[in-house]
């Protein structure tokens, strides 16, 4: 017998062996399907969450952004000179949070300025 006619018969046996009925009672075939159908239900549930979470972050996310074109339109109609007397009020208002700013600006440009060598 060639292995060409062993696997023939070998997968003649494993689908003689998929067609046997099983002797499970009706009972615990429908119990089965009410089980998966209640885990398409939670499926279904939590898919629907997860659309309403992601719409209330792209409502959120376009809040933020129309914000800060607001706040863009703001700082690009002020003169220059204004610009600068407002970071000088800033400055004298608030010098712990003026110098946390500068120092976060300073190690941004630092990694962007030290990514660009590499």
């Amino acid at each position: 017998m060639s292995e060409f006619e062993a696997e023939v018969k070998k997968a003649e046996q494993e689908l003689e062996q998929g067609l046997v009925l099983s002797n499970e009672p009706f009972t615990e075939k429908v119990e089965q399907d009410e089980f998966l159908g209640e885990l398409k239900m939670h499926a279904q549930e939590y898919g629907q969450k997860i659309q309403d979470a992601a719409g209330k972050a792209r409502d959120f996310a376009n809040d933020k952004f129309a914000q800060a074109g607001d706040k863009f339109k703001e700082i690009s109609a002020k003169d220059p000179k204004e610009l600068v007397e407002d970071a000088k009020e800033f400055a004298r208002q608030k010098p712990g949070q003026t110098i946390l700013i500068s120092a976060a600006v300073g190690l941004v440009l630092g990694l962007i300025l030290r990514g660009g060598r590499k």
